[in-house]
């Protein structure tokens, strides 16, 4: 069903009642020290971030979900960054991580260095005895399962949240939720389902608003009429992503018709007629004005309590 249409307002702010959830926690949780010995790929994260850990939640009997939270000492607010594709990052033991092109994962060093605890969620992982024993267990990447066609769904919805209320239990100050491409749906979903107070606000980088071949699920599947906190939508006009057309972007601000201020910006910029016009070295990725864009998020940020 198509969003209800109620004029474009890309910078303005409405008031509306609050409809809330109040959903329950319970995430039983190891986590691994950043000193362990390395047992996977490692990347370019600067030594001196103050704090590096790895945690494994269970969310739900035989499923696991690694995140990776990075942080300075006294952050001023904590990120969640879901980013698109399968939802594979790959986190190793150590913190490193097998999959690094994503935008959101290239600016995690420096997102950090101005003061931002960032959470960095893996795909979901079912667990068997045949991989739980494993020396692989690490990644146990063999039983990780794409989120395609699922960050719209209830239970990831709850996920989100979830990992919400584990980033209030580790740092004080706001939560945001920070989505790009099919991470835009899961970042949504959580936003609508997510308690008064819990998320501050939700950033939304080249949303994915129409269906692909890959997966037919689209953020307006993800209930945005139900968001009751600050949006950012930021659209490159030079995306060529079939599923995240920037034209796409004043009908998700119209169906995000509870959301008490709502800012859409339009950049313009990346690779030309790239091979692939989804993947993170485009346009899509914002490949070549990653500080350009990152600066707009951070003002955002800033604005709102962060």
């Amino acid at each position: 069903m198509p969003p209800r249409s109620r004029g474009t307002r890309p910078a303005t702010g409405v008031s509306y009642a609050a409809i809330l959830f109040l959903l329950a926690l319970t995430l039983p949780a190891r986590s691994h020290a950043t000193s362990a010995r390395p047992d996977g790929p490692q990347d370019t994260l600067p030594d001196q971030t103050p704090q590096r850990m790895v945690v494994d939640l269970t969310p739900t009997p035989g499923v696991t979900q690694r995140i990776l939270v990075l942080a300075p000492p006294h952050p001023r607010a904590t990120l969640i960054l879901l980013p698109g594709g399968t939802g594979d990052i790959g986190i190793a033991r150590n913190g490193a991580l097998h999959h690094t092109q994503n935008f959101l994962l290239r600016m995690r060093a420096e997102w950090v260095a101005h003061g931002y605890a960032v959470i960095i969620p893996d795909t979901l992982t079912h667990n068997s005895p045949q991989t739980h024993n494993s020396p692989q267990t690490h990644t146990s990447r063999r039983a990780h399962t794409t989120l395609r066609g699922t960050r719209s769904s209830p239970a990831y919805g709850e996920l989100v949240v979830r990992l919400a209320r584990y980033a209030r239990t580790q740092h004080a100050g706001p939560v945001f939720l920070v989505g790009t491409s099919q991470g835009t749906i899961a970042a949504t979903n959580g936003a609508a389902r997510a308690a008064a107070g819990l998320i501050a606000g939700l950033v939304l980088t080249e949303t994915v608003a129409l269906p692909g071949h890959l997966s037919t699920e689209t953020v307006f599947d993800a209930h945005p009429q139900n968001v009751r906190v600050p949006v950012l939508i930021i659209a490159n006009q030079e995306d060529a992503c079939p599923v995240a057309s920037p034209r796409m972007a004043t009908q998700i601000a119209q169906a995000m018709t509870h959301a008490p201020e709502i800012r859409l910006l339009s950049v313009s910029g990346g690779p030309e007629h790239a091979a692939k016009p989804c993947s993170s070295r485009s346009a899509h990725g914002y490949e070549g004005m990653e500080s350009s864009v990152s600066r707009m998020i951070l003002s955002w940020l800033q604005a709102h309590g962060a």
